[in-house]
């Protein structure tokens, strides 16, 4: 028998479910937020508004029936774009390319299927941020492009760092099997 009960742990095998949200999940999804600093957080309330109203271009991740990942996305009005506003992965599911799975999950949605283009904002300093859709442009073979956007002292009042709008150009052909529109089983 291990000493360390953490040895058990690593070797039992997990399963992780990518799915659209539901407001039961909100407060999960708040949780999670707030556990992934410098993650902006919202109230619960908007979390379980956005988990209710904007299920198809949302997207959570479980891994043994715990939420250890969330993306708030919306498809931009009167445009072929969708739009990812907030991306977090629990500390306990870093490193299995669960940010990358997850955005595309959500493009291979038929609610996205119109997607020309992925956008977001990013502050220059986040890091983690941009490698991942650097890594999401790289793997499906779109183009990263960025300029400032939300600008410190034009919108935020000298109070929040200057939010690059990036847009990832879509190919025509996504891998339609990257996503199940209600769920896809990644080990």
């Amino acid at each position: 028998m291990p000493k360390d009960m953490s040895d058990i742990e690593t070797l039992r095998p997990r399963t992780l479910t990518l799915r659209k949200p539901t407001s039961e999940d909100g407060s999960a999804i708040w949780e999670l937020v707030r556990s992934c600093k410098p993650l902006d957080e919202n109230s619960m309330y908007c979390n379980i508004v956005q988990a209710e109203h904007f299920s198809d271009t949302c997207v959570v991740a479980e891994m043994d029936g715990e939420i250890v990942g969330w993306i708030s996305g919306h498809m931009i009005p009167n445009e072929d774009a969708l739009f990812v506003w907030q991306v977090a992965v629990s500390p306990k599911a870093r490193g299995l390319g669960l940010g990358r799975k997850m955005l595309e999950h959500l493009i291979g949605r038929d609610a996205c299927a119109e997607a020309n283009q992925l956008n977001t904002t990013i502050t220059k300093d986040n890091e983690a941020s941009w490698a991942l859709f650097r890594s999401f442009a790289n793997h499906v073979g779109g183009e990263l492009s960025d300029q400032a956007h939300y600008r410190r002292d034009e919108h935020f009042d000298g109070r929040h760092a200057t939010e690059h709008m990036v847009t990832i150009t879509l190919p025509e052909d996504t891998d339609a099997d990257a996503a199940d529109a209600d769920s896809a089983d990644a080990a």
